[in-house]
């Protein structure tokens, strides 16, 4: 391989993660004779402070030149992002991100192995055998990107979100889905609120017209608050795809992050015709930034997520799974995942401690 990374180090645990995932990375890289370019650019609260926005142009054009695009969270604490106009905050500039490169199809990984049954809340029955669920969310439609009126502006005490799907944006994720269904040999389940919503009335159709193209496929349909109920009580149930419009998406991630024990374990790839950004599914944890207590899995599983989907770098992504999750097996776990007779270790050391299961 050889690639040039754009790098966006985020705001609060942003950089403090970032560096456990390139710490990986350069590893990986000295380790297969990889040549890896990195640009450290800068996105987020942060750069609209020292740049006037929170995605500059000249970040832009790094990213658009770049191979792939690997993004921490960004954000700060509430009394400094309430000095940002609302339209130029962090999350418009993520949302623009996603457009720029039509990262439809949002890989989310909810995984805890057997071993590590402990780390989730769940009653350890439920967790009995692992939970192995891969999300696949829709991520440049629907309400996140349709027109939005706000009283403040309209004199009105009202408001509006518009949600938008076209069945070329249903079509295109739902094929994704079922392709990772069947790579899998799994079942594809698909998430609607058809008994309400257009829009889910739409999305079941088209997904269902595709259907007889994935024969082999086994395919249910449900709806997201039965869904979320399903989750808590049996999550093993969906172990396999699931399939969920945008904001759906965005909230039952979460959830499935509550399930395994922690957000800190929830990387994500975020995939287009033509480029992909990698990232952890959580925030930036302002609370938290500088104490060194920041779980670096979801960075180094996103940096994994890389190496795969946009490199084609299966062993050495597997090598780095098998890392993370051999790390927490022996008991080298940050903070957040810690007992209370148990020692954390800190962010960097966490880091190390996955570096040295991919080094001789």
């Amino acid at each position: 391989m050889q690639a040039t990374i754009a790098v966006l180090e985020g705001d609060a645990v942003g950089p403090e993660i970032m560096a456990e995932g390139l710490k990986v990375l350069e590893a990986i890289a000295e380790a297969g004779g990889h040549k890896v370019s990195l640009l450290r650019l800068p996105f987020g609260a942060g750069s609209y402070f020292a740049n006037g926005s929170c995605f500059p142009a000249d970040t832009k054009q790094a990213c658009d030149d770049a191979d792939a695009i690997l993004k921490a969270p960004a954000g700060l604490p509430l009394d400094q992002m309430d000095r940002i106009p609302v339209d130029q905050r962090p999350e418009p500039a993520i949302l623009e991100l996603r457009q720029r490169y039509t990262t439809f199809a949002n890989y989310r990984p909810v995984v805890l192995p057997e071993a590590l049954a402990s780390f989730s809340p769940l009653r350890p029955e439920l967790i009995a055998g692992g939970v192995d669920i891969l999300m696949i969310r829709e991520l440049v439609g629907g309400i996140y990107f349709g027109e939005k009126v706000e009283g403040e502006h309209t004199q009105q005490r009202r408001a509006s979100d518009e949600c938008i799907y076209t069945a070329e944006e249903v079509e295109q994720v739902a094929r994704v889905a079922f392709e990772e269904a069947r790579a899998r040999g799994s079942r594809l389940t698909v998430v609607h609120k058809a008994n309400v919503l257009a829009t889910g009335r739409f999305w079941q159709k088209l997904v269902a017209d595709l259907a007889p193209s994935y024969a082999d496929v086994e395919m249910e349909f449900i709806l997201v608050d039965n869904a979320a109920y399903q989750l808590m009580i049996n999550p093993r149930q969906f172990n396999g795809v699931m399939l969920l419009e945008n904001m759906q998406g965005d909230i039952l991630s979460d959830q499935g992050g509550g399930i395994v024990g922690s957000l800190g374990l929830m990387c994500s790839a975020s995939i287009g015709p033509d480029k992909a950004y990698y990232e952890p599914v959580h925030g930036s944890a302002p609370d938290i930034a500088g104490t060194g207590t920041a779980n670096p899995f979801s960075m180094i599983g996103s940096v994994a997520l890389m190496l795969d989907r946009s490199f084609g770098l299966q062993s050495e992504s597997q090598a780095v799974w098998d890392a993370l999750w051999g790390a927490l097996e022996a008991g080298e776990r940050t903070a957040d995942l810690c007992g209370d007779n148990e020692t954390p270790l800190s962010t960097s050391e966490f880091g190390d401690a996955v570096v040295a299961r991919l080094t001789p």
